[in-house]
């Protein structure tokens, strides 16, 4: 049985009936097909309507399920041959980045984002995707090493925002964040980058700063996760839904502000449902992304990366 989240209730007991009635059929050798078929059908309705009018904090718990696609799923998919480099050559290797060298379609790319883990164990040793200084400085040495060959960048991000530790501190992490986007500004390579599940403040942007953003349909971005923003302005977390519709994280709403360049189709019941379909999507839109901007030179691509953040919040200050 898939994990559902809280407004997904009438949804899980319909498939839970449909579970059942399919087991009791398979054991009594009675035929009820027919009520399952009916049933199915409800359910299939059902999970349309939900997943076409989700709130923005109903948006923010899909983006968070534990069962959508991690890093780990589309690098093993997406790309042939792929080589794992670990470490910022400077302090250790910090598991809560995963980047390495490989083939996309045929061409060479380095690639890398943050891993969550995919059960309680892997999410530990992943730090839950929040990343230490030494991840922004392994990610800074992959962009640069990639900038040396020739390579375009793919990124993708999935954390709640860097973590926020003592000890991360003690290393710089304002700093190796602050100089993780110089580099991606600095660039003379193509960068795209798919914001797969959370975009979480500068966690999420220290590896987006890129020529082409794209997000998965149900996915966020935000400066601050909505339970934080709750417990600043309502000093409390108990209003993060509240907070989640002021502050326009979804997709749409970044594709209106000229943030992200494009929104990437889930299936119905979002990538948890069908993660293999929505990884192939996501490689179609970076193929496409890389298509169109290998045709521009090294200069160009860092102009027009550079300009197209200057600009963003420009219409709203106008």
């Amino acid at each position: 049985m898939p994990s559902y989240l809280d407004f997904e209730k009438p949804i899980a007991e319909l498939e839970g009936k449909i579970l059942e009635l399919s087991h009791l059929n398979a054991k009594s050798g009675l035929n009820i097909a027919e009520e399952v078929s009916r049933l199915q059908s409800r359910a299939d309705k059902l999970l349309r309507q939900t997943y076409s009018r989700l709130t923005p904090w109903q948006k923010t718990q899909v983006a968070r399920h534990p069962e959508r696609p991690h890093f780990s799923d589309y690098a093993r998919t997406l790309i042939e041959e792929f080589t794992p480099l670990a470490g910022d050559r400077r302090y250790a290797d910090d598991p809560a980045i995963i980047g390495g060298l490989g083939r996309f379609n045929g061409r060479s790319v380095a690639i890398l984002g943050h891993e969550k883990g995919a059960d309680t164990d892997d999410r530990l040793r992943h730090n839950f995707g929040m990343a230490r200084p030494e991840g922004y400085r392994k990610a800074m040495r992959l962009m640069r090493l990639a900038e040396r060959f020739g390579l375009p960048v793919i990124t993708l991000v999935d954390t709640a925002g860097a973590y926020p530790g003592v000890d991360a501190e003690a290393r710089g992490q304002g700093e190796a964040i602050a100089r993780s986007i110089e580099t991606c500004l600095d660039l003379r390579v193509p960068l795209v980058t798919v914001i797969i599940g959370e975009g979480g403040s500068g966690g999420a942007l220290a590896i987006a700063v890129s020529n082409r953003v794209f997000m998965l349909e149900h996915a966020i971005y935000s400066v601050i996760s909505p339970e934080g923003c709750a417990s600043i302005l309502w000093r409390s977390a108990n209003h993060a839904q509240e907070a989640a519709g002021a502050q326009k994280l979804t997709a749409e709403d970044l594709l209106g502000f000229g943030v992200i360049d494009g929104i990437v189709p889930e299936p119905i019941g979002g990538a948890q449902r069908a993660p293999e379909a929505t990884i192939k999507e996501v490689g179609v839109a970076i193929e496409k992304a890389l298509e169109e901007l290998s045709a521009s030179s090294g200069e160009e691509l860092r102009r027009r990366r550079r300009d197209k953040y200057l600009a963003i919040g420009g219409n709203a200050l106008a």
